[in-house]
């Protein structure tokens, strides 16, 4: 079954829940991370975060969840396109911890020590919006409702899962968010809290009936319009290029570094371990192309302290 999202709205206006099954594209990602047991389930629960963050998103924009701890993993991104590419990767994806009360310690691999930035790009041609909560409890799902509330001001519960089949690959994963609007109704929120709490766990819904089978349950008698249902997907937007303005942006010295060291630069995308090399003569005219430009803006400034020290005579 392929991936996908839906987001709906109560009748009266006043509650939006969102569900999604990212199951394919979390086994992809985990795949070219070569991601550990506990690793996988973390980034089965952010890929399903960011899918839903992406069912916010309006056509053109993007967002980018970063979680980063004093854990094992370090760090790890989760992008999403309004289109509903995903992408993701975790800093040390290798990294492992036992479980805790028979649970995987999510919160124990990515540190209960860190931060939860969120930036959207609103395709505007701005800077991105960028906020920024404490971690919480280190757990993907409660993070991201705490900024939710705390940042942009929306009432939010997540709801996130993740499990794995007998080979220790991820078998079923998504979630929910639901947002209290401003014309919400209290008896509906209420209603909707009483069904969170009484769901099943979130895989076996997603398993028995997918996303759809979850709005259902949560909406429980409300009556509800559902207004998208979309696929997601894994998409690198990696290049050669985006490679090579990379190392453009490293000094002269560091480019010829790398020629005298390894006779050429090599660099690797963290997303989908994409190997992009560029030989010695390559780098060499990048190296020169750096002295160049950083030697014409030494003359600029040189002429303009010129011009205004004989101004200021």
């Amino acid at each position: 079954m392929k991936d996908y999202f839906v987001r709906s709205l109560s009748s009266s206006g006043g509650v939006r829940v969102m569900a999604c099954t990212t199951a394919e594209t979390t086994r992809e990602i985990c795949q070219l991370q070569q991601s550990s047991l506990t690793a996988s389930i973390a980034l089965g629960r952010g890929i399903a975060a960011g899918a839903l963050m992406g069912a916010l998103l309006k056509d053109g924009q993007r967002v980018a969840l970063k979680f980063e701890g004093n854990g094992p993993l370090k760090r790890m991104i989760v992008e999403a396109d309004s289109d509903g590419a995903l992408r993701a990767y975790a800093a040390v994806p290798e990294a492992e911890i036992e479980p805790l009360d028979n649970r995987w310690n999510v919160p124990g691999l990515l540190g209960r020590a860190g931060f939860l930035t969120v930036s959207k790009d609103l395709g505007m041609g701005g800077e991105p919006y960028q906020g920024m909560v404490q971690l919480r409890s280190s757990e993907i799902g409660d993070d991201l409702a705490y900024y939710l509330a705390d940042s942009e001001q929306i009432p939010s519960a997540v709801g996130l899962g993740a499990q794995m089949d007998t080979s220790g690959k991820i078998s079923d994963c998504g979630g929910f968010l639901v947002q209290a609007l401003p014309q919400a109704l209290e008896g509906e929120i209420e209603l909707i809290m009483e069904n969170i709490v009484s769901l099943p766990p979130l895989t076996d819904l997603l398993r028995d009936g997918g996303p759809k089978l979850l709005l259902e349950r949560l909406y429980g008698d409300i009556s509800y319009n559902l207004l998208e249902e979309r696929e997601v997907y894994f998409r690198c937007g990696c290049s050669r290029i985006k490679s090579k303005q990379a190392l453009l942006m490293l000094g002269p010295a560091e480019l010829v570094e790398m020629v005298e060291k390894e006779n050429g630069a090599e660099v690797v995308c963290e997303f989908c371990r994409q190997f992009y090399h560029f030989d010695r003569d390559e780098v060499l005219k990048m190296a020169n192309g750096r002295k160049k430009s950083k030697n014409k803006n030494n003359d600029s400034k040189t002429y303009k302290n010129s011009a205004n020290n004989k101004n200021n005579n």
